[in-house]
């Protein structure tokens, strides 16, 4: 049921959706750093990297200063917004993702820029724990 979820909420469920057709897994509201959360952080069966930025409305979007510092801990950077949204205000050098609740498509692609190979394993790592750790506390409320 999506009716208790906020509208950058619906757009992340709606992007994960999409991300499993293409075999990634993600995660909702992902820190790669202290002072750094991103709506969600996807990874690719190859061990791509991706960051999408859900934004519900012109203000969200402006409100956002920290974007550019998602760059460095991602392959590729997208924004998430839903039909309404007016695209043009976004940087045309990222990637776009219409979506809402129930599924996404990719508008533009994200271009590429690949993570050095120790912050790859860093960043994969702390994603698979954060991941366990999420399914543990799933299952064990009290731990």
């Amino acid at each position: 049921m999506t009716l208790d979820l906020q509208p950058g909420q619906k757009l992340a469920r709606g992007v994960s959706r999409h991300l499993a057709t293409h075999d990634y897994v993600s995660i909702e509201e992902f820190v790669p750093t202290k002072g750094l959360r991103v709506d969600v952080m996807g990874l690719g069966p190859k061990g791509e990297l991706w960051v999408i930025e859900c934004k519900s409305s012109r203000a969200d979007y402006q409100s956002d200063s920290k974007w550019q510092g998602y760059l460095e801990w991602c392959d590729r950077f997208f924004w998430a917004v839903d039909t309404d949204f007016p695209t043009d205000l976004l940087p045309e050098d990222t990637g776009l993702i219409i979506a809402d609740a129930y599924d996404a498509e990719i508008v533009r692609m994200s271009p590429e820029s690949k993570l050095a190979p120790a912050r790859r394993k860093k960043m994969v790592q702390k994603f698979a724990v954060d991941a366990a750790r999420r399914l543990q506390a799933l299952r064990d409320p009290r731990l």
